[in-house]
């Protein structure tokens, strides 16, 4: 298995990291889910650019790092529903268009042809990675500011 692979099975698992530290109540879990994102999106990054640089492009890449892309990014929205941040129709809408894509890819896969991200789908995961990223920030200053007014003894 080649380094882009390792790449996209790492944020899979990152994906479970970051849940866990998203939901977690102690002091520094915002941080550190904020910091573990931040990670598998460069992850996604790299994994990229490290294929088409090192000639490692592969079926498996071209198939599972879009696969891994959503399974983070639907995993954040879910969690930002559970939470109360965003609504659920919205995250609704996202998640229909990702099973509808999803499906296209797996009926080409079938006929034997791989599907890979284009320019725009590539746009439209970095606009989601920024807007989970943005909504983060938020949640860490939320509760920076929050446990700093708290401790102010008035």
């Amino acid at each position: 298995m080649n380094l882009p692979n390792k790449l996209t099975i790492l944020r899979i698992i990152l994906t479970f990291v970051f849940m866990f530290f998203l939901f977690s109540k102690w002091f520094l879990a915002k941080y550190l889910a904020l910091l573990i994102f931040t990670l598998a999106c460069l992850t996604d990054y790299y994994d990229g650019y490290i294929a088409k640089k090192r000639g490692l492009v592969s079926t498996f890449g071209k198939l599972m790092d879009p696969v891994a892309d959503k399974i983070l990014l639907i995993a954040a929205f879910l969690a930002f529903v559970e939470l109360k941040i965003v609504p659920a129709w919205m995250v609704a809408v996202i998640i229909l268009r990702e099973f509808i894509i999803t499906g296209m890819r797996l009926v080409a896969m079938s006929k034997g042809s791989v599907l890979a991200a284009d320019r725009w789908g590539k746009h439209k995961t970095v606009s989601q990675m920024l807007t989970i990223f943005s909504i983060l920030i938020f949640l860490v200053f939320k509760e920076t500011s929050l446990r700093y007014f708290q401790s102010w003894n008035l």
